[in-house]
């Protein structure tokens, strides 16, 4: 528990933030300080490229980097860089790319691109008036920030439309300008801000200036002009389909047919419950952020959107579906992603440059198709396993490493270890067990 406010801490440097961050919380200051100071990278011109990412940075936290190879999507094969923590994740995506890799593959297409940005802002006059000029205020609004759309506009990019809401019904003299963007490869914000605000200037000048309004009310009080994160016209579709007979493999190729029906049923279950539909969900998000992340996007705003596109019934629901028609196994994933190639943090943090170097220095909408498929084959290595051999079994042995690790295990207990509990339930108790016999054991005696 820290003694009092500290004031001036975001002008102190970096080691003094640490020093007096490992002071006030730290049980041993001087490790604190020695632990997080061990992730400071070497290169220092580096570190302040990584320390300009946010504010008050102390240090580096370091999740695991990994790749998923073997993903044929649209007939091109795909090493897919991610980054998660979460044991099983990476392997599992690589389970589902090698199993479809000689069952077509995978496919996506773009159903839309488009982004949303909104001007919310209050007006005290006669609704009908307002909506009568909205012709008018478009045009208007359009030539005052040519200035700003230019260069978009020369990338097949800018403003798509512009419409007037509103909401007075819900909330007295509130109205809402929502505009639609294309932003082509970027992911647009800055852009989108920049335009929205611009938007919110011109239209407290256009009803200011207009002879409609004379008489009447002639402010417009803007509340806030930002893009949404919202954006379910900015659309992938991803998709894998085969005959029912295809989808047979090893010990479970007499159980085809009926690995199939439950494997959509259970699809069907996380279209009913919602308590089943987030954990569900949560799954395609696991493939989705991992790749989102690596290429150095917004993976909180891609969440948001995804869980709220989930619930665009009213219900929470599956992000994905699955048919069987006239023998037809067919299983996709329907997400609205707006991500960048170019901009923001893609080419300013190295490892995201690389991450796009090695998915091809794809566009936008192509790097859309492959977060999309990695979500869905995420999904599928999930549903496989809980309908056929259940969750636990892989997702315990990739846990095992970590369990040994907190013990501290040394190589040749893990070696043990893992051939002791090749055939056993994996439990943190077991696995602790296990490792306190073994060590209580004369070495001679330690054969396995």
């Amino acid at each position: 528990m820290q003694d009092k406010v500290k004031a001036g801490f975001s002008k102190l440097s970096k080691k003094d933030k640490l020093k007096w961050v490992a002071q006030q919380f730290a049980d041993s200051p001087e490790s604190a300080e020695r632990d997080l100071t061990n992730f400071w990278l070497s290169d220092e011109s580096l570190q302040r490229v990584f320390d300009g990412f946010s504010e008050n940075t102390i240090s580096n936290f370091i999740l695991p980097y990994g790749v998923a190879p073997n993903f044929l999507i649209n007939g091109r094969l795909y090493t897919v860089p991610m980054v998660i923590e979460e044991s099983s994740v990476v392997a599992a995506a690589s389970s589902a790319a090698k199993y479809w890799l000689d069952r077509g593959g995978f496919h996506t297409t773009i159903l839309s691109t488009q982004k949303v940005g909104q001007v919310h802002f209050s007006w005290a006059g006669d609704h009908q008036l307002m909506m009568s000029v909205v012709d008018e205020l478009r045009e208007y609004l359009l030539r005052d920030v040519v200035h700003l759309t230019a260069n978009m506009e020369k990338r097949g990019g800018g403003v798509t439309g512009i419409s007037l809401l509103d909401y007075t019904h819900l909330e007295p003299e509130y109205y809402q300008l929502r505009v639609s963007f294309e932003t082509c490869d970027s992911m647009g914000a800055n852009f989108i801000n920049s335009v929205l605000e611009e938007f919110g200037n011109g239209l407290e000048r256009f009803v200011a200036e207009h002879p409609v309004f004379e008489g009447g009310p002639r402010e417009v009080d803007i509340v806030m002009a930002i893009l949404s994160n919202y954006t379910p016209e900015c659309l992938v579709r991803a998709w894998v389909e085969c005959p029912v007979a295809d989808l047979s493999e090893g010990q479970f190729e007499k159980e085809t047919p009926l690995f199939a029906e439950k494997f959509a049923k259970a699809v069907r279950i996380a279209h009913i419950d919602p308590y089943r539909a987030v954990t569900h969900n949560k799954g395609i998000f696991n493939g989705i952020d991992a790749v989102v992340l690596a290429t150095a996007n917004d993976f909180r705003a891609i969440e948001a959107c995804g869980h709220a596109f989930a619930a665009r019934d009213g219900q929470y629901r599956s992000l994905s579906y699955c048919t069987i028609e006239n023998g037809i196994f067919r299983f996709w994933l329907d997400i609205p992603l707006a991500v960048g190639t170019v901009g923001g943090l893609t080419r300013l943090h190295p490892l995201a440059a690389r991450s796009l170097e090695m998915l091809g220095n794809p566009s936008a909408t192509e790097l859309m198709g492959v977060i999309a498929v990695t979500g869905l084959a995420q999904n599928f290595a999930a549903l496989r396993s809980l309908v056929t051999t259940g969750i636990q079994q892989g997702h315990m042995k990739m846990h095992l490493t970590n369990i040994l690790n907190h013990l501290g295990a040394a190589e040749s207990e893990m070696e043990a270890a893992f051939h002791n509990f090749s055939d056993k339930v994996i439990t943190f108790t077991a696995v602790r067990d296990f490792i306190e016999t073994l060590r209580k054991t004369p070495a001679a005696d330690n054969v396995y």
